[in-house]
């Protein structure tokens, strides 16, 4: 059902693109054809602390039931009774791959994992080894500034890349899109991860945070909040709030940014967050479908 669901929704896009340029030259033709492609490789998912109040299983079973096929774990998400409620990092090799069945029965990808190592090259390595075993393409974390060329080694080691995640001001170093380029630079393995609802709790407006990290962006996080300024806010369904999404979705798609966009959800609504879930992916389709 949900391959059919993209495959509707992404066809239709395509045939909208074709019969509106019947007349158009053979150069504008091309630049939407690859503008549609580029939206094409847009993987919509949602990140599984989305769901933290829930054990890992019933997490999952919501991220099914909203439709998506990607997903982010984190390693401080508790994995359930049938695994004693151990958090993601607390388990055994047996135990991830026991938590990689649980993905691959629901038919879902982690193509990423949200992970927190401490002030230790050591504690790193360990959730890089549930990261390979999982079979991820990235973490999403933020490295301790003393650790960036130990990490950035490891990813190398593992092929697996960090996307750096930004919080606001006062609470992570990568509040400004500034101090997550400095990370990338001489670091091959580093990337950002654009976290669209936290850069206004710092002032930042978020169409500029991405135009400034071109190229470097991996992952995304799709957020929202009611006003800039206040690291106070909780965030809000997308589209509510003082993010310009058509902005950020036509800047990622002049980037031809090409990878994972996770709905997130930081706010605890009852009894849980799917239908705010589920309203972000109809707003995110039609957003999306008006790109051109």
């Amino acid at each position: 059902m949900k391959k059919l669901m993209y495959a509707c929704f992404f066809g239709a896009m395509a045939f909208t693109a074709c019969t509106s340029k019947k007349n158009s030259t053979t150069s504008e033709t091309t630049s939407t054809t690859t503008a549609a492609e580029v939206t094409k490789d847009w993987k919509l998912g949602v990140a599984l602390w989305t769901f933290h109040t829930f054990n890992f299983p019933d997490a999952l079973a919501k991220a099914d039931s909203a439709g998506l096929e990607y997903i982010e774990p984190n390693t401080f998400h508790k994995t359930g009774p049938a695994l004693k409620d151990s958090l993601v990092l607390q388990l055994s090799p047996a135990g991830i791959k026991k938590l990689k069945a649980l993905i691959d029965q629901q038919g879902l990808k982690a193509e990423s994992i949200y992970i927190m190592g401490d002030s230790t090259l050591a504690s790193w390595k360990k959730q890089f080894d549930i990261a390979k075993q999982l079979g991820v393409k990235f973490v999403t974390a933020e490295p301790p500034v003393k650790l960036w060329d130990g990490i950035d080694s490891l990813a190398g080691a593992y092929n697996i890349k960090v996307a750096i995640h930004d919080h606001w001001k006062g609470v992570s170093h990568y509040w400004h899109p500034d101090s997550v380029l400095a990370a990338i630079k001489d670091h091959p393995n580093f990337g950002a991860c654009a976290d669209l609802g936290h850069w206004p709790k710092s002032g930042i407006n978020p169409v500029d945070a991405v135009k400034k990290l071109n190229g470097h962006i991996i992952g995304v996080h799709l957020k929202d909040i009611a006003a800039f300024n206040n690291p106070q806010l909780k965030d809000v369904p997308v589209g509510t709030g003082v993010v310009d999404f058509p902005a950020v979705f036509a800047e990622l798609q002049k980037q031809q940014f090409r990878g994972p966009i996770y709905i997130e959800r930081d706010a605890e609504d009852l009894p849980s967050n799917l239908p705010s879930v589920l309203q972000t992916i109809k707003y995110y389709q039609e957003r999306v479908n008006q790109l051109q």
